[in-house]
């Protein structure tokens, strides 16, 4: 029997936030979360979370280790993973968050370098929006199969 899609909690339905902290779907359906550790895709979370309109963060590393529970080394490697994903920029003090690769960028005034679109690989359809939770559920077990 098929279940029948529908609003459990229309009082809670989610709108798009007047701050910049939407997740994009596109994280699971291009495979990006399949690529990240579950630390570097906490520093992700936390990152949206606190981003303002263009996805600037001036978080300090001491800060972001003690709120994510991190140590420095864990820290590190958390977005030194998020650099190499394409999903951060870094630049002490600042942190950007990145339009997702293959996402067309936002129309910029001046720019001093042509951004070149990569193309994404197909996209598998979801049913819906998945928890951050159920996400990181899934990359364990991904994990643990390999």
């Amino acid at each position: 029997m098929k279940t029948l899609k529908r609003v459990l909690r229309p009082e809670r339905l989610r709108q798009v936030p007047g701050q910049f902290s939407w997740v994009d779907q596109a994280l699971v359906q291009r495979h990006l979360i399949d690529r990240m550790e579950p630390r570097a895709a906490a520093l992700y979370l936390f990152l949206l979370t606190v981003a303002d309109a263009q996805g600037l963060s001036y978080y300090g590393a001491a800060t972001l280790a003690q709120r994510l529970r991190l140590s420095a080394d864990e820290l590190a490697a958390a977005r030194a993973q998020l650099v190499a994903l394409d999903l951060i920029a870094c630049e002490t003090p600042l942190v950007q968050v990145l339009a997702l690769p293959g996402a067309p960028a936002a129309p910029q005034a001046s720019s001093d370098r042509a951004v070149s679109p990569v193309a994404p690989p197909a996209a598998r359809q979801t049913a819906g929006p998945l928890s951050l939770a159920d996400l990181l559920a899934q990359l364990e077990q991904r994990r643990a199969r390999l």
